[in-house]
C-alpha cells in the first residue's frame, strides 16, 4: 500500500485546507487516493475506525474544496468518519500518532484543533448542534455557513428527528450532509434505513437506467448523447420522486439528491450550488463504507473499529490470549437461551461488538437490533419483560447513559426483570473520554430494585449472567473491554448467592475491598505487601448492590482499615457505597480510603497506560496501601488527577 513520491506530492504540498480550493478536479481525485492510503496505513498500525472514514473521503475533500472551515462551522455526527478531515485540517504530520497517548484523538476534539468545532463521540447530536450554531449566527448577524455531516446510521436516533423538526421549522441557513452508507456499525435497521436501501437498489431505478443506456447506445453520435442527457434528467426526477425527499421537504428542508458520494465533480458542483441557498438544505449522498480497501468493502462491520492488522490479509496483529469478557458473555447467553425460550437479546447496532452475532444467527426470532436508539431499546425490553420474556439488553457502558431515564421510569419503577449487560465498562482505551465507561456504577446503583454485579474473571461473569436471569427484578452486570484472566469457565454456570462476596486472601493490617476488574490486581498487591511484612485481606465484593454487609463489616472491624478499589468514577461509585454502609453500621473507628477514577474526564491512551497513571495496578494499589497504613496525608479521601500521583 506504499505510495511513491509523485503520488504523495499533492498531499505533502498542502499547507492548509485553503490550498485544496486551488486544486483541479484531477488533482482532487489524486488527493482522495493519497488520503485513503494514509488512513489505511495508519489504522493498520494504530487501530481505529477504518471503514467509515474510508467511505467519507470524497465527501470531505469536496466539502473543503467549496467551504472554508473554521470560519464555516463543520460538525460531525459520529466522529468515525472524520479521519480524512483531520488529515486535511492541520494534522497530517501528526496523524501517525492517532489514538496514542497525547496524540491525535479518534474523534473530533476542540482542544486538538480549531477546525474541530464541537467534541463528538456518540451519534445523534450533530443536527441539534448545527441548529444551535445557525441560530447563534443569526443572533450575531454573521454570514458563515453551518454544515452537519450526518452518517453511520445516525438517522436511527430519535434525537436526530427532534433536531430535524426544530431546524426545519426555524428556516435558518443550514446544510445537512446525509452520508448514506447503508450501515451504522452493524447494518442499519428500521423503516427509514429500509426505505433508503430499497429505493437505491430497487428494480425500477436500476432497470430504467440499464435499459435506457442500452437503447440509446444504438443512436449515432451526438443524437445519442443528447437523448441520454434528457433521459438522465428524467431519471434524476424519478429518483427524486421515489426517495425520501418528500419526508425532508415536509420537515422544512430543501432536499437534494441522492447523489454519488464518490464522484468528486458531482459533489463539488452540488456543494457550490447549495452554498448559495439561504434555507435549510439536506444533501443525500450515497457512499460505500470501506471504499478503496476491498476487504473493508466486503466486510464493513469487521473493519468498523479494528486493532492493528495486516493490510494485505486483513488479519489482526494483536496477540492471542484468553477469551474476552464479551466472548464469554455471548457464549454463556447462548447456553442459557438454548434451555430457556423466554430469553431474548436486545442490542443497539452492536451485535458484533457485544458478542451477540452468534445469538442472532441461532435465535433470529429472539434477537432484536434496534439501531442506534438506546432509549428505545430499554423501553422495548421493558415491553418484552411485561409479557413474561427475559430480555438481556447488551449495550456498551458509555451508551447505556443515553437510556438512563428509561432505566428508572420504564424498567426499575415497575420492577421488570430486564438484564443490562454493560460491556466496555471502565477504561476503554484509545477511543478516549466519550467512550470510557466510568459512570455506570454511580448512576445505576442508586436506582431502586436494581441489582448490580461486576465479575473478577470469566467464570464469575458466566455465573453472574445465569444469576441475573434468575432474579425477579432488574439487574446490571458490568465488565471491561479486555481479555479475561484465563480462568476456566464451568460447563454449566451456577447461581451466586445474591449480595455475597468472597475472601481471596486473609490479613489483619488492612482490608482491600475490590470490585470487578480490580480484584486480581488487588490480590497481586496483597502479595507484594506480604513480601514487606504487611498482611492484607482481599475481598471480591462481586455485588455493588446489595453489598455483603456482614462480610465487609467483619473485615473492617478486624483490620480497622478499609481500602476500596474500583475501575469507575469514585463520586457515588462502589467506594461510596462501602462508606455509606460503614456509616450506617456506626463503624466510625474504621479508617477508609478509596481508589478509582477521580472527578475528571480521562483522555485517550492504551488501557494499560491509563490504568497505570490512575494507580489502578498491583503496584499502584500496594503503594496506596503503604501510604494508608503509614498514615501519610494520602490516606484521606483525596483523589489525584492523572499525571500528579505521588
Amino acid at each position: 500500500m506504499d505510495m511513491n513520491t509523485t503520488e504523495r506530492s499533492i498531499l505533502d504540498t498542502l499547507e492548509s485546507p485553503a490550498d485544496i480550493q486551488k486544486l483541479s478536479l484531477d488533482e482532487l481525485n489524486v488527493l482522495c487516493h493519497e488520503v485513503r492510503e494514509l488512513i489505511i496505513e495508519t489504522v493498520s498500525r494504530r487501530g481505529g475506525h477504518l471503514a467509515s472514514s474510508l467511505g467519507a473521503v470524497e465527501l470531505t475533500v469536496a466539502m473543503l474544496k467549496v467551504f472554508a472551515p473554521p470560519q464555516d462551522r463543520v460538525v460531525f455526527d459520529v466522529g468515525h468518519q472524520a479521519y480524512a478531515y483531520k488529515i486535511l485540517t492541520d494534522r497530517r504530520d501528526r496523524f501517525h500518532t492517532l489514538r496514542t497517548r497525547g496524540g491525535v484523538a479518534s474523534f473530533p476534539k476542540r482542544s486538538e484543533s480549531p477546525y474541530d468545532f464541537f467534541d463528538v463521540g456518540h451519534a445523534g447530536n450533530a443536527i441539534s448542534v448545527a441548529a444551535g450554531l445557525a441560530q447563534a449566527r443569526c443572533l450575531a448577524v454573521d454570514e458563515h455557513k453551518v454544515i452537519a455531516v450526518v452518517g453511520d446510521g445516525s438517522l436511527t436516533c430519535g434525537v436526530s428527528y427532534e433536531g430535524l423538526n426544530q431546524a426545519g421549522a426555524a428556516k435558518k441557513d443550514l446544510i445537512i450532509i446525509l452520508n448514506d452508507n447503508e450501515m451504522s456499525i452493524s447494518p442499519n435497521v428500521g423503516a427509514m434505513a429500509a426505505y433508503l436501501n430499497r429505493i437505491m437498489t430497487g428494480q425500477v431505478v436500476t432497470r430504467f437506467r440499464d435499459e435506457v443506456k442500452s437503447i440509446l447506445s444504438t443512436f449515432p453520435g451526438s443524437m445519442g448523447r443528447s437523448m441520454y442527457g434528457l433521459a438522465k434528467q428524467f431519471e434524476d426526477a424519478l429518483k427524486g420522486f421515489l426517495t425520501p425527499g418528500r419526508l425532508f421537504e415536509e420537515l422544512g428542508f430543501k432536499y437534494v439528491g441522492p447523489i454519488d458520494g464518490h464522484r468528486i465533480k458531482h459533489l463539488v458542483d452540488t456543494f457550490q450550488n447549495i452554498k448559495r441557498f439561504r434555507e435549510p438544505v439536506l444533501l443525500h449522498a450515497v457512499t460505500c463504507k470501506g471504499k478503496g480497501y476491498c476487504l473493508a468493502e466486503e466486510n464493513p462491520s469487521r473493519f468498523h473499529g479494528v486493532g492493528p492488522f495486516s493490510v494485505q490479509t486483513g488479519e489482526s496483529q494483536e496477540g492471542e490470549g484468553p477469551p474476552t469478557y464479551t466472548a464469554v458473555f455471548g457464549k454463556t447467553l447462548l447456553k442459557i437461551a438454548a434451555e430457556d425460550p423466554r430469553v431474548v437479546a436486545v442490542t443497539a447496532a452492536m451485535e458484533h461488538g457485544t458478542g451477540l452475532a452468534e445469538f442472532g444467527q441461532r435465535f433470529p426470532k429472539r434477537f432484536f437490533d434496534v439501531g442506534i436508539a438506546e432509549q428505545h431499546g430499554v423501553i422495548f425490553a421493558a415491553g418484552l419483560a411485561r409479557e413474561g420474556y427475559r430480555p438481556v439488553v447488551a449495550i456498551y457502558s458509555t451508551f447505556i447513559q443515553r437510556g438512563y431515564d428509561h432505566l428508572i421510569h420504564d424498567v426499575a419503577m415497575q420492577n421488570f426483570p430486564v438484564v443490562f449487560a454493560m460491556d466496555r465498562a471502565g477504561i476503554v482505551g484509545e477511543d478516549g473520554p466519550t467512550h470510557h465507561g466510568v459512570f455506570d456504577l454511580a448512576f445505576v446503583r442508586h436506582i431502586p430494585h436494581m441489582t448490580v454485579m461486576a465479575p473478577s474473571d470469566e467464570d464469575e461473569l458466566a455465573d453472574m449472567v445465569f444469576t441475573a436471569l434468575s432474579l425477579g427484578g432488574p439487574c446490571a452486570i458490568r465488565y471491561p473491554r479486555s481479555h479475561g484472566q484465563g480462568a476456566p469457565v464451568k460447563e454449566k454456570p451456577q447461581l451466586l448467592p445474591v449480595g455475597r462476596g468472597r475472601v481471596l486472601a486473609e490479613g489483619r493490617h488492612l482490608a482491600i475491598i475490590a470490585i470487578g476488574s480490580m480484584v486480581y490486581p488487588a490480590v497481586e498487591a496483597a502479595r507484594l505487601l506480604a513480601q514487606e511484612g504487611t498482611s492484607a485481606c482481599v475481598i471480591d465484593a462481586r455485588f455493588v448492590k446489595p453489598l455483603d454487609r456482614d462480610l465487609i463489616v467483619e473485615k473492617a472491624e478486624l483490620t480497622g482499615r478499609v481500602l476500596t478499589v474500583e475501575e469507575g468514577n469514585m463520586m457515588g461509585g462502589f467506594g461510596s457505597a462501602v462508606l455509606e454502609l460503614l456509616s450506617e453500621e456506626q463503624s466510625h473507628h474504621v479508617r477508609t480510603a478509596r481508589m478509582g477514577i477521580p472527578d475528571q474526564f480521562v483522555e485517550h491512551g492504551t488501557r494499560a497506560e491509563l490504568l497505570e497513571e490512575l494507580g489502578l495496578t498491583p503496584q499502584g494499589i500496594a503503594k496506596r496501601a503503604r501510604e494508608f497504613i503509614l498514615d501519610e496525608p494520602t490516606s484521606n479521601l483525596r483523589a489525584f488527577p492523572l499525571g500528579q500521583r505521588r
